[in-house]
């Protein structure tokens, strides 16, 4: 497809993140003629976008998709919005009330303020927590959603996902706003906070093996989880700005089930380490929905915005202990 990001203003909400950081860098190397970056600091942090200082065409905006005058403000003059500003599952369960309003109430505020100022397209990251603990052999962005097995907290997220999507699909069919919500699986990769479960699996892992302790695995193990790495998830969502119609809903993914034992495998692998795994018991007081088979599918993400993934798990966790390495984590 021909669309470009060259020469198009873009605000990113929730910009000193994990994913904004690395969208930024994207949409600067495409030619953007202004990137504004929005966020509160409560969660972001100024270090994650410190490499972008000095950028000409990169706007730093202290603001709070909770307050939508400053949203209003800054989607003036954008030809697009990424909303990412949002809670994952860990930090809303330390806070659920200010949880649920980020990602409801502020996901509302984001689109009445791409209404208002004529905002071509809005890309929300959603998440595959929208389905719950839904069992299929594929799940596709048709298939229904299963709330009542997950523990509560995740169920509150997943709903407020849900929730986004829908609001996203509204304000396109009663006000031309385009939209794309876009269902992340687990994000990880260079510059990795410490919000999200199962991102964190990873550099926890890591972490005890510098220290010459052996990996822990809780449960038997088979539990999977479908890793795509920053870099690729960045590039989806820039593909869903460009080519996304109207309002659709996409799985960024890899279609890949990853065992916790074969994701531990491969970060010793990396790390040329000898250790066993060591099997506990698992008591994890807050975990994401999950099970022995997910099955999520990255179809039609390539056939409708031409995405698909590109960096295998070993080369993205050979990236992210790279960077923890050199960052001194």
């Amino acid at each position: 497809m021909s669309r470009t990001a060259a020469g198009k203003a873009y605000l990113i909400c929730g910009g000193a993140s994990l994913i904004g950081s690395h969208l930024a860098d994207q949409l600067l190397a495409a030619g953007a003629s202004e990137v504004r970056l929005l966020d509160n600091f409560s969660l972001g942090t100024p270090e994650i976008i410190a490499h972008l200082e000095g950028e000409a065409r990169v706007k730093r905006i202290r603001g709070d998709i909770l307050r939508i005058n400053e949203l209003i403000e800054a989607s003036e003059g954008m030809d697009g919005i990424f909303a990412l500003a949002g809670f994952l599952t860990l930090p809303m369960s330390h806070n659920p009330p200010l949880g649920v309003a980020v990602n409801t109430e502020g996901m509302v505020n984001i689109l009445e303020a791409a209404r208002l100022a004529r905002v071509r397209h809005v890309v929300f990251s959603s998440s595959v927590a929208a389905y719950g603990n839904m069992a299929a052999d594929t799940l596709t962005e048709d298939s229904p959603s299963l709330m009542s097995s997950v523990s509560p907290i995740a169920a509150v997220y997943g709903t407020t996902k849900l929730l986004g999507e829908q609001l996203g699909r509204l304000y396109a069919q009663k006000y031309g706003v385009g939209f794309s919500g876009m269902r992340f699986s687990s994000v990880y990769g260079e510059r990795q906070h410490a919000r999200a479960v199962n991102a964190n699996f990873i550099a926890e892992t890591y972490d005890r093996i510098k220290r010459g302790e052996r990996p822990v695995i809780v449960g038997d193990g088979r539990e999977v989880h479908d890793y795509v790495y920053v870099t690729d998830v960045a590039a989806g969502c820039i593909a869903a700005m460009l080519n996304g119609e109207g309002a659709q809903v996409f799985n960024l993914c890899t279609g890949v089930d990853t065992t916790h034992t074969d994701l531990v495998r491969t970060i010793l692998e990396v790390c040329d380490s000898k250790l066993e795994p060591d099997y506990r018991e698992d008591t994890r007081a807050v975990k994401s929905a999950g099970g022995d088979h997910l099955g999520f599918s990255p179809a039609k993400a390539e056939r409708e915005i031409g995405w698909k993934p590109a960096v295998s798990l070993r080369d993205g966790v050979a990236r992210t202990i790279a960077w923890r390495e050199k960052h001194g984590g």
